[in-house]
């Protein structure tokens, strides 16, 4: 076996650095003289910066420690490799470093973006008649990179479990004081796999579904609305208080919203230098301008300080940063005045008072969960078995997760086998297609069950911090949603 190098890439997670602890003791005991590290992803690796592994992993503590430590060890970075096709200088740069370097195998430990960059490395070194061989090692947080072969993200069940117990210590004081409707957006741009698993840990009174949003076609009055209802029926037996939680990304799954966005998105990657060189106000009457009739009258139509967030540079996919979008703010104050109309017409006569939160990166560099930490090493082990069997271009799987640890299920599926077309930056790029909450699947039919008796009633569930020691049913119990969709009972 030739040398080893092996990266992280993307946003950082509680357990990326026990898929790392993975491939770094597996490439060892399979026979790889060195194992490298890429300093900052695959943007590290095109300025020359590789680390030596054995020189900071030099005993079995090293290794065991790495496994529990959150954050990206080696850095991270959200570079994305052009086609080859188009710029075939990086592939010729890297193909040579790999040379210098002695590379057998590439490891690249990520999201949808690193899986892309393994898959056009792995097609870029057949054309080029190269031995070497790549293997993606999948990560996201927000528990959108799920299939057949993926049944859930690794980071998605610590972040779920810390954020769960944010909410309950919230819902401890939101039932103590009485007087507050907390709004609580939780981290998950494309999905809301997040807030419905914390909601089913959680039992708040209202979450928010987006892909329910999505599929029913609801306005933003309509969500409006649902979460008004309960707050009034709630102020007629004298509770002023309650906890609602909505996905990151809520705004982009408002049709008429996502309509507009996606418009958005197409103007500010054409004209982007343009539009930057004005201040507020002008920013938005030329952003207005290049707007169809319809999406313009929207556009006109919001307050303010929400236009000038969708008009902020958009992130490395090229999409609107719906993190810095303060949408619990939005709607709690949209809630206000529908509150005081209500009143007005004598049916309500409560108090309303907010405080406002998002859990975000809170939950993405916590100490891990034992699953998690299980689970990701797995990962990382069974990737270089992958490449031990001669395998490239696939992406690393273990499945049967409900089951004991020795009974998981491990493989390898290929990464172009998940690809599907998607608008990036304005243009259409083939990327792995994102797993949305499935509204006939068991996870959310179970909240959507609950959802008018949590709304009328006091029901909290206060799951406290993660627990390590103890009972294996509850130290290395897996998140809710991906017990129920395995039909398991909760």
């Amino acid at each position: 076996m030739k040398n080893v190098l092996v990266g992280q890439s993307g946003g950082p997670t509680a357990v990326i650095n026990s898929s790392l602890a993975g491939v770094y003791e597996t490439a060892k005991a399979c026979g790889a003289p060195h194992v490298y590290g890429m300093q900052y992803g695959i943007e590290g690796v095109l300025e020359g910066k590789l680390i030596d592994l054995d020189t900071v992993l030099g005993d079995k503590m090293d290794i065991e420690l790495l496994k529990r430590t959150p954050s990206s060890f080696l850095g991270s970075c959200r570079h994305k490799l052009p086609d080859p096709a188009v710029d075939e200088k990086p592939f010729v740069q890297l193909f040579e470093l790999f040379r210098q370097n002695d590379i057998g195998a590439v490891f690249y430990i990520g999201g949808n973006d690193s899986m892309d960059t393994i898959s056009k490395l792995s097609a870029y070194g057949k054309t080029v008649n190269s031995e070497i061989r790549f293997i993606g090692v999948p990560k996201t947080i927000d528990g959108d990179l799920k299939n057949k072969w993926i049944e859930t993200s690794f980071g998605f069940d610590t972040a779920c479990k810390v954020y769960s117990e944010m909410i309950g210590n919230i819902q401890r004081d939101c039932n103590s004081s009485k007087k507050y409707y907390h709004f609580i957006k939780l981290m998950g741009r494309s999905a809301s796999h997040i807030a419905l698993e914390c909601a089913l840990q959680t039992q708040p009174n209202i979450c928010i579904i987006s892909e329910e949003v999505q599929a029913k076609r609801m306005t933003l009055d309509n969500i409006v609305s649902q979460i008004a209802y309960f707050i009034a029926e709630r102020a007629k037996i004298g509770w002023n208080f309650g906890t609602v939680l909505i996905p990151e990304g809520l705004i982009e799954f408002i049709p008429s919203m996502k309509k507009l966005i996606e418009e958005l998105n197409d103007i500010l990657a054409e004209h982007s230098e343009e539009i930057a060189q004005y201040e507020e106000i002008e920013k938005l009457q030329k952003v207005h301008s290049y707007l169809s009739p319809a999406n313009a009258e929207l556009f006109k139509s919001l307050p303010k300080h929400i236009a000038l967030e969708l008009c902020l540079d958009r992130d490395s996919h090229g999409n609107v940063q719906v993190s810095l979008i303060e949408t619990e703010s939005l709607i709690s104050e949209m809630v206000s005045k529908r509150l005081e109309e209500m009143a007005e017409q004598g049916l309500y006569s409560g108090k309303f008072a907010t405080q406002h939160h998002f859990f975000g990166y809170e939950g993405r560099c916590a100490d891990p969960s034992n699953f998690d930490a299980d689970y990701t090493y797995a990962l990382g082990f069974n990737a270089a078995m992958l490449i031990n069997a001669g395998l490239t271009g696939y992406m690393s799987s273990i499945r049967n997760l409900i089951a004991p640890t020795e009974d998981w299920i491990a493989g390898g599926v290929p990464i172009t086998m998940m690809m599907n077309m998607e608008r990036r930056a304005g243009k259409m790029k083939p990327v792995i297609k994102k797993a949305l909450v499935n509204l006939n699947g068991r996870p959310y039919l179970r909240y959507a069950s609950m959802r008018e008796t949590l709304g009328l009633n006091t029901l909290y569930q206060y799951p406290g911090p993660i627990q390590y020691f103890g009972p294996s049913e509850i130290c290395d119990r897996p998140s809710m949603t991906l017990l129920l969709e395995h039909d398991h009972d909760v």
